[in-house]
Formats: structure tokens, C-alpha cells, sequence
């Protein structure tokens, strides 16, 4: 059905202007005031809300296939698209990993009838998999992630003998976890043997310190300069990282980037004692300082993107002792909510939560036709009012888990509508089931 969205806020390109939105057969034909007849449309009276972008989330662990009873393509979705996120690119630590395209492929065919909002999948590294990382389309395909640390068996890749022909040879993005995994390795035994069972979710930041992503992300930046490599360091968690990065160029130019995720945005370590495991993440949530200094580089564009790194587990599993605990948790459903809470706090504007959560992503992945509010573009839009409150609990958590670190916290403003290439799929409350996302499409450009 064609749709018009009327008496909107359009939050687009640095501006909000108050105007009208007509879409038709999935992309937005229109803007402007007066668009024309309602006959044949679907209108929905925005009433002075704001319309947003679609977030693009560049990070997110959705569990298919092999670890569908933390999570699905199909509920973690829903949860993306309740929270505003209309796009999410899908990280390749499933079971078995995403080493291969036939693999690759048929994550591609679960999302096509499953996912609620837009996908992309990465494409996977081990030791071993080299030539066929290289026959990856880049049209079809966001990017290539390597973990360089924080991971087991043939998805950790640290050897530089193999970083380097892969950083020399790949000509599309890749993105990195960065933790030093020696460091980490020794950490965790030290660690274990001074304080085994009694050990609690304070000591992560400590386990994994400052040096431990340094010296990873360091080195992935120092390799990528030489090779010329287009690289995208993930979930940044320390101040001292962000200086590795600049903004000297604009986005479209870039070939280092890097992204900031809303848990090291939000909370610190002192969050560790009321929250425990249900904050710990790789990389670990540290200081306030460091949470202060990534908001500083995200403002100041050395930190280009806002992700989650969305990643659920039980709450059984997150309830074992320290160092058998799983890391990562849902988020995906609360970003955008959580970024208004900084805005309402004046740490951030409306338009730069636009920039970084849709413009961004779409330009540093090359995104065909989305991320922007645009004639011809596709219509992947969030309705957001700002005065309505809501407080987030087990009856409205849409993730599989069912639980989420920010439980019991009122959010200020609400996602009310969620249009998918050019389909509400969520309104009030409620997912419209039936209704189904696009593959992204790429325009890579040149390296």
C-alpha cells in the first residue's frame, strides 16, 4: 500500500523542516507540503512528531543458525525495528561460522522470509579461508569481519603473516574486533587463579584493559595505513583509542573509521556492581573517563557511526559466575531511545543522531538508495515523539532473552511508527506480521 505521512518533523541532512512524506511502491516519491489526493494512500498524521531515518545498524549478532535459544533472525528483528532500526548488517559467529558462501547464502535465504527490518550478513574470517573471502561480491555484501581477538578456534585471526595478505589483497571493508589476545589470555589465567569463583563482572575492565585493545587496534590501524586497506574498527570502548582516528576528511573519503556502541556510550564501571554480567561485553565497559572521551571523538567525527553490538544470551547464562558467563546482551531494541536520552540531556542534537545512526552507515558501507530522507530513495523511516515516556520491562522486551540492562529505566521519548522499504511495520506497540525487509545493495567504491 502507498503511503502518506503527514504534519512530520523531518529530521534529514543537519535540517528539521516540517513537511509531508508520499511513498510509493516502496520508495519516497515526494516531499514537500500539499503532496496531493489521499485517495489510494495510506496516510499517517505525524502530528508534529519526528521523522527520522531509519537507523542502520553495522553490528548486531541475531544467533542463526546454531543459537536460536538466545535469539532468531525473526524475534531480534522485530525487537531492530520496534527500537527505529530498519537495516542491521549481521556478524558471521553463528553455528557453524560463516567461513563460506554457500554458508554465507543461506543466512541471506533465513532473512529473506524471516526478517522484519533490511539485512546484510558479513562475510567471515579463520586462518585458513583466504580464497574464499576474496571471491566475496562486494554489491551484495557489506563487508568482511575478522576478529583479532576475543574469540576461539578458527574464528580468531591474529597471526600477522595472514592479517597482512588479507589487509593487502581485499578490496572492500573490513571491520575488526581489536583486543590483544595474548594479553587477554594471560589476564583471564592471573586473574582465575587469584579470585576463581568469588571473581565478579567488576574485574572485566580490568581482565580486558586499556592495553589490550590498544595494542590490537593500534596495530589494525598501522597495517590498514601501510596496505592501504578500507578498515572499520568496532565497539571503540577507551579514550586513548580514539585518538588513533581523525577527522580530517569527510566520511565519503575515509578509509579508517570507527564505531561507538550505546553501552559504552551509556554506562561505566560503576555500573558493574548494580548490573553485574548483564553489562559485560567485549570489549569492556571501563571508565567514565573513557566513556566520556568516545563521546568527544563522536562528536568531533574521529568516531563516525552509533552501533550496538547486539548480543543476547539467556538470563541463565548471564546469571552463571563471572568467568563462565557468556559476554554481550540485547540492545538493538533501545538505541535510538537511548541516544534522545542524551539529546534531551543536551549532550547531542536530533540532526547528529540522524548523521550518526543512518547517514553515517550508509555512506561509510556504501549503502544503495537508504540512510537519508531523499526523493527516490528507499522509504526506511522512524516516526519519534519526543514527550512520550515509557519504561522499558519484561511485557514490552521484544528480544528472544527477554531481559535487557536498561529494565526498569523510563525513556523520555517513543518509537511510534517504523516504515520498511516503504511498509509500516510497526505502530504503537504492535509488529505488523507478514511484512519483510530487503537485502541491502552496495555501490563499492574504490579502494
Amino acid at each position: 500500500m502507498d503511503i502518506q505521512i503527514v504534519n512530520a518533523k523531518i529530521v534529514n541532512e543537519g535540517k528539521v523542516v516540517e513537511s509531508d512524506v508520499l511513498v510509493r511502491a516502496g520508495r519516497i516519491e515526494r516531499i514537500g507540503s500539499g503532496l496531493g489526493s489521499t485517495q489510494n494512500l495510506h496516510t499517517v498524521d505525524a502530528g508534529g512528531k519526528f521523522l527520522l531515518p531509519g537507523a542502520i545498524d553495522d553490528q548486531v549478532h541475531f544467533r542463526e543458525p546454531g543459537l536460536t535459544h538466545k535469539g532468531d533472525i525473526a524475534t531480534e528483528s522485530r525487537a531492530a525495528v520496534a527500537g527505529g532500526v530498519t537495516s542491521f548488517m549481521e556478524m558471521p559467529n553463528t553455528v557453524p561460522p560463516v567461513f563460506n558462501h554457500d554458508l554465507l547464502e543461506q543466512k541471506y535465504q533465513l532473512a529473506e522470509n524471516r526478517s522484519a527490518a533490511n539485512y546484510s550478513f558479513y562475510m567471515g574470517t579463520s586462518p585458513d579461508n583466504y580464497e574464499e573471502i576474496m571471491k566475496t561480491d562486494l554489491t551484495k555484501v557489506c563487508g568482511l569481519k575478522i576478529f583479532m581477538g576475543s574469540s576461539t578456534g578458527n574464528l580468531l585471526v591474529d597471526d600477522p603473516l595472514v592479517l597482512e595478505k588479507i589487509f593487502g589483497n581485499f578490496t572492500g571493508l573490513i571491520a575488526v574486533h581489536c583486543e590483544h589476545e595474548p594479553t587477554v589470555r594471560a589476564s583471564t589465567e592471573h586473574y582465575k587463579r587469584l579470585y576463581g569463583e568469588t571473581a565478579t563482572a567488576a574485574l572485566h575492565p580490568i581482565v580486558r584493559d586499556e592495553d589490550a585493545c590498544y595494542r590490537s587496534s593500534s596495530f589494525a590501524v598501522d597495517l590498514a595505513s601501510k596496505k592501504g586497506t578500507r578498515l572499520h574498527v568496532l565497539h571503540i570502548s577507551t579514550e586513548k583509542e580514539t585518538h588513533l582516528f581523525s577527522n580530517q576528511l569527510p566520511l565519503a573519503k575515509k578509509k579508517i573509521t570507527a564505531e561507538a556502541c550505546i553501552h559504552h556510550l551509556w554506562f561505566s564501571d560503576a555500573d558493574y556492581e548494580r548490573l553485574g554480567n548483564r553489562i559485560k561485553w567485549n570489549p569492556a565497559i571501563k571508565k567514565s573517563s573513557d566513556r566520556e572521551g568516545i563521546f568527544k571523538a563522536l562528536l568531533e567525527n574521529r568516531i563516525d557511526v552509533i552501533a550496538t553490538d547486539h548480543a543476547p544470551h539467556t538470563i541463565e547464562e548471564k546469571a552463571k559466575p563471572y568467568f563462565d558467563a557468556p559476554s554481550g546482551g540485547p540492545l538493538v531494541q533501545h538505541s535510538l531511545n537511548a541516544m534522545m536520552e542524551f539529546r534531551k540531556r543536551g549532550l547531542i542534537t536530533i540532526e547528529r543522531i540522524a548523521e550518526k545512526m543512518a547517514h553515517a552507515p550508509a555512506v561509510l558501507f556504501d549503502v544503495q538508495d537508504r540512510g537519508f530522507i531523499r526523493e527516490g530513495y528507499w522509504a526506511d523511516l522512524v516516526l519519534v515523539d519526543d514527550q512520550q515516556s515509557w519504561t522499558v520491562g519484561p511485557n514490552n522486551i521484544l528480544a528472544k532473552c527477554g531481559w535487557s540492562p536498561f529494565e526498569g529505566y523510563t525513556f523520555s521519548s517513543s518509537v511510534t511508527h517504523t516504515f520498511v522499504s516503504g511498509q509500516l511495520v510497526y505502530e504503537s506497540g504492535k509488529i505488523k506480521e507478514g511484512l519483510f525487509g530487503k537485502r541491502l545493495s552496495f555501490t563499492p567504491r574504490n579502494r
